[in-house]
């Protein structure tokens, strides 16, 4: 209690050393949306852990058959026989699917990563493991051993878990209030552009065929050599700085870096407001965190936004695209193609949401999105089982399923990683994101290793279960889900300490929308307590 005491005596205000009287010297308004080279190239060497997780999320699409060949006469050396196709079946879909277990641990454990770390250090040290991941797949031709591949997706999956918590905090911290949707989104446009390269490089005539798909795998590392040439000259998160660590002339130094500008005042102010309340609550472990009460209701929120991504069926396109493609009649190289503009659409469309964010809102495009992916889930089901009927429905299947993405693209493509950040003060934010991070990296292995069997199974309705799932999250996020767009982190999350009977009157944010969408929380906080 008396550090605490003394540290709001002395920090409360501006700081009274020189980093205090430049800020006074100054206009006290803070360089809101300025952007910065410093701020720039934070932003890219963060993203380099997006890109990764793009890269390894859709270069198994289209190496399918080389990497299932390459199996099958490895296991012919050992043994003199090829593998059964039951046993080549699994086998494969346990490559695909080990990179999301990965995942989960990494994801599990980003929380807690940030912390012990630090965001940047945090970022620097998983390049390890994305190196170690690529030199095993690249070599496993060499050595002619596929458990190399498996072991390896299962590191580079480890690698990306954390990107998925690392990378949105970051830029999430680093960002001011009016742009920190559109930073939220750039982390997807990096995975958008990893997909979109992994699907170019992985054309036949490149790197997706016998001879080279080990390359196409290994070039994981590329990512990675590029964080570890950059981000050594980028700043550690103020927030993380000021809060986590109580370095206030670190946290201020950090600031100016970023905006450009000494007065950087009110951060340093937000900063501090949100320090006190942290301090006045308990520390939030993982297992605390699940006994909170009033954190409930936001990580179900975090659960369902995640569940939306992953649930909707996008994970299957991603994976097996080129099989879907192959299937309905396209050739291989038409496949692959196709698959091209899977990515590219994705892309475009990140790019065209970035400056929405911030103007349309978090809620608005998601649930749009939503409402779009149910529709043309119904059409991809349609399709598929009318495929045999005429030639023009092939092409049909290809242009609902680039339409699905689309849509995709618009809301649960970005959204959750962006505002799980949003929903949670400094103290539990780690935690909610491990937590929600986990849920969507189970999510992606359920949906990556049980797909192949559906196909099997349910044949051409293989899509209507994804369909149904869309529509249930797509209800629950429709009553529950809060704006967040140009609100504060304590602005957000203090709706979720006021009392469900009390009234929100958040005259502080001077806008009716925001107690609209507080309405969201309160009715919300009231349904879970009622239970």
């Amino acid at each position: 209690m008396e550090r605490e005491s003394s540290y709001q005596e002395t920090n409360l205000g501006i700081s009274q050393g020189n980093g205090g009287q430049n800020l006074n010297q100054e206009s006290t308004k803070p360089a809101r949306g300025k952007v910065t080279w410093r701020l720039v190239l934070s932003v890219f060497a963060a993203v380099m852990g997006s890109l990764q997780f793009g890269y390894n999320t859709g270069v198994i699409n289209a190496p399918e058959g080389s990497i299932k060949d390459f199996m099958n006469q490895t296991h012919f050396r050992r043994t003199g026989e090829t593998l059964t196709s039951g046993s080549l079946l699994n086998t494969y879909a346990l490559l695909v699917a080990i990179f999301a277990v990965g995942g989960m641990l990494g994801g599990l454990l980003a929380g807690w990563w940030a912390d012990y770390f630090g965001r940047k250090h945090g970022m620097l040290i998983n390049n390890a493991f994305g190196i170690g991941a690529a030199a095993l797949m690249f070599f496993s031709r060499m050595a002619w051993s596929y458990e190399m591949v498996i072991v390896g997706r299962f590191l580079v999956g480890f690698n990306c878990g954390l990107y998925t918590g690392l990378t949105p905090l970051y830029l999430s911290e680093i960002s001011t209030a009016n742009i920190r949707g559109a930073l939220g989104v750039i982390h997807q446009l990096g995975v958008t552009i990893g997909i979109l390269l992994s699907q170019i490089l992985g054309f036949p005539e490149i790197l997706g065929n016998d001879t080279y798909w080990h390359i196409l795998l290994g070039m994981c590392a590329v990512p990675c050599a590029l964080q570890l040439l950059t981000m050594p000259f980028c700043p550690e998160s103020p927030r993380y700085l000021l809060i986590s660590k109580e370095m206030e002339d670190h946290a201020l130094k950090a600031l100016v870096k970023l905006r450009g500008t000494s007065a950087v005042h009110d951060d340093i102010e937000e900063m501090k407001k949100e320090f006190l309340i942290q301090q006045s609550e308990a520390k939030v472990s993982l297992i605390h965190f699940l006994k909170k009460k009033s954190l409930w209701a936001p990580l179900l929120i975090s659960f369902v936004m995640h569940l939306s991504q992953q649930l909707s069926g996008i994970v299957a396109v991603f994976y097996y695209s080129f099989s879907l493609f192959k299937n309905v009649g396209l050739s291989e190289q038409s496949a692959a193609h196709a698959t091209s503009g899977i990515g590219g659409i994705m892309v475009t469309m990140t790019m065209v949401t970035i400056p929405l964010m911030d103007r349309v809102g978090r809620r608005t495009l998601h649930l749009l999105g939503l409402g779009g992916m149910f529709v043309f889930s119904i059409l991809i089901t349609v399709s598929l089982a009318l495929t045999h009927l005429a030639e023009w429905v092939k092409v049909a299947n290809v242009v609902v399923s680039l339409l699905y993405v689309v849509f995709f693209a618009i809301g649960p493509g970005s959204i959750p990683w962006l505002i799980v950040a949003e929903l949670f003060s400094q103290g539990p934010r780690p935690a909610a994101i491990s937590l929600s991070v986990l849920v969507n990296w189970v999510a992606n292995f359920a949906v990556g290793y049980a797909f192949p069997s559906m196909q099997e199974g349910l044949d051409d309705y293989s899509f209507l279960p994804f369909t149904g799932c869309i529509a249930l999250c797509g209800i629950f996020l429709f009553i529950y889900l809060p704006e967040t767009k140009n609100r504060t982190f304590e602005d957000i999350t203090s709706a979720w300490r006021k009392r469900p009977d009390s009234e929100l009157s958040l005259s502080s944010a001077g806008s009716n929308e925001v107690a609209k969408e507080d309405s969201n929380l309160v009715n919300f906080s009231g349904v879970k307590n009622h239970i």
